[in-house]
C-alpha cells in the first residue's frame, strides 16, 4: 500500500508543468498573430498611399493632356509659388496632394513636375509625388520619403 502512495507523490506537479508550459506555447502563438497584424496594417497604409500616390499622378496627367498646348505652365521644381495650373492639383483642401498624403506641401516633402522639350504640341512630362510616414520622420535618423514617379509623353496631334 505504501509503494502505490509514494508514486503518486512523485508525479504530482507534472500536471501543473504541462499546464505551465501549455499556456507558454499558446502566448508565443498569440503574440506571433498580433505582430503579424502589426505587419499587416502598415503593408496595407503603404499600399493606400501608393494607390492614392497613383491617382494623383494620373489625374494631373490627364489634365496635361487636355491641355498639352500650354503644357510648359505646368513646371514646377518643388519649391517657390506653385503655378497656377498646379494650384487646385497641390492645395485643394479635399483632392490635393497636400491633403491625401502626409507630411507633403511646403513644410514636407512638395511634389515636383518636370517638364522637358516644352512646345506648342506638348513635352515629355515627369511627375513625382512624394510622403512620409509620421511615424518614419520621428525615427533617428529620420527615413527618406516614400515617392512615386510618372514619366510620359504629352503630345497634341
Amino acid at each position: 500500500m505504501r509503494s502505490i502512495r509514494n508514486q503518486g507523490r512523485k508525479q504530482g506537479g507534472v500536471v501543473l508543468l504541462e499546464v505551465f508550459i501549455a499556456i507558454l506555447i499558446f502566448s508565443m502563438g498569440i503574440l506571433a498573430v498580433v505582430g503579424m497584424q502589426a505587419v499587416a496594417i502598415k503593408n496595407v497604409t503603404d499600399a493606400k498611399y501608393r494607390s492614392e500616390a497613383a491617382f494623383l499622378t494620373n489625374r494631373l496627367l490627364s489634365q496635361m493632356w487636355t491641355d498639352a498646348g500650354s503644357i510648359g505652365l505646368y513646371a514646377y521644381p518643388g519649391t517657390g509659388a506653385v503655378p497656377a495650373k498646379l494650384n487646385a492639383w497641390i492645395n485643394d483642401p479635399i483632392t490635393g496632394v497636400n491633403a491625401r498624403l502626409p507630411n507633403t506641401g511646403p513644410t514636407g516633402f512638395p511634389p515636383k513636375v518636370t517638364v522637358t522639350g516644352a512646345s506648342a504640341s506638348g513635352a515629355q512630362v515627369t511627375i513625382q509625388v512624394f510622403w512620409q510616414l509620421p511615424e518614419e520622420q520621428s525615427k533617428i535618423p529620420p527615413l527618406p520619403p516614400h515617392n512615386y514617379t510618372v514619366v510620359a509623353s504629352v503630345w497634341t496631334s
